[in-house]
């Protein structure tokens, strides 16, 4: 099982550092010296999540040369549903008009959509189903605080799809290492509107339900979650890191992906990155990454290509395909 097509989409409204400046206490210098990121895409205040899935989606089955209907199976990964409930990908479903389809979301964060492909693959290997569609979308704008110089100026909104389906021998999905520690999930998380900090006023006050992230804890367990889980999945695939044509890394930071470039030996000329054009879009950051560099020639038939991620929960995967 591996991927056929892909598609992404984001919002036409642009974000730049200069605009950020005018917002907070920040400045272009210091955003880009210590993330990379030098704009971000925000969906308009009516756009939903399901809305931006719809577009990459749309994108990916045309792609594929598929039909709505042709989709049996359909994985949303995001942490910015369109409700509670129902599923963002009940919606997605809908809007679609993918009547056939199964379909349920994922909350893992940056990692989701790794884990949505990871899913896919194994359902879809079983029989049980045929044609897959996998999306992570996010719509992080409507969770980020625009008062907190240290977290607005590093989320963006976005959507990418891939459809998963089954491919020539020896091609298609190795392997894949998936991991989480819970033990410091206070790392990274939105506190309010569950069952444990139900909404209310005092929470809204204290603005509770925006994104609160530990900087330097993620950072320095980002770097190590992608080194190991990159080495695990590699030796499942039974390949070397030389083996590597192709990295498609989450899109957080660039000083990460450079150290994780080192400490993995793989050239940084190797990875995909766009985090200068994008910031961090969570489950959104792998899939229009793969999917600008399909679009661009920089994945070919045969390549070994590895996807990283690292996120919320405190979560890890990385996946090693054949292409």
């Amino acid at each position: 099982m591996g991927i056929i097509a892909t598609g992404s989409y984001t919002p036409p409204r642009v974000l730049t550092n200069f605009d950020l400046e005018k917002m907070v206490d920040t400045s272009d210098e210091w955003i880009r010296t210590r993330t990379g990121i030098v704009e971000r895409h925000i969906a308009d205040p009516e756009v939903a999540t399901s809305d931006l899935a719809l577009q990459s989606a749309t994108a990916a089955l045309n792609a594929a040369g598929l039909q709505p209907g042709d989709i049996d199976l359909m994985v949303v990964a995001t942490v910015t549903p369109d409700m509670f409930f129902p599923c963002t990908a009940s919606l997605l479903q809908h809007a679609l008009g993918a009547s056939n389809a199964t379909a349920f979301d994922l909350v893992v964060g940056c990692t989701g959509f790794v884990y949505g492909l990871a899913v896919a693959r194994e359902m879809v290997t079983t029989g049980a189903y045929h044609r897959a569609l996998v999306t992570g979308a996010e719509t992080l704008s409507k969770i980020t605080d625009w008062q907190d110089r240290g977290t607005c100026v590093l989320f963006g909104d976005a959507a990418g799809s891939a459809v998963v389906a089954p491919v020539p021998d020896g091609h298609g999905i190795l392997s894949y290492s998936l991991g989480n520690d819970g033990s410091n999930a206070d790392a990274l998380k939105v506190v309010a509107g569950g069952s444990r900090v139900p909404t209310s006023a005092e929470t809204v006050a204290n603005r509770q339900h925006y994104l609160q992230m530990a900087g330097p804890e993620v950072f320095k367990f980002a770097v190590r979650a992608m080194v190991e889980s990159s080495e695990e999945a590699v030796n499942r695939a039974g390949l070397t890191m030389k083996d590597i044509d192709l990295v498609i890394p989450h899109q957080a930071n660039f000083r990460i992906i450079d150290a994780a470039a080192k400490r993995l030996g793989i050239p940084l000329e190797s990875f995909v990155c766009n985090v200068d054009r994008y910031g961090n879009t969570s489950s959104a950051s792998i899939p229009l990454a793969l999917d600008e560099a399909v679009r661009a020639g920089r994945v070919k038939s045969g390549d070994h290509v590895m996807l990283s991620s690292f996120g919320a929960g405190l979560a890890w995967g990385t996946m090693v395909m054949r292409w």
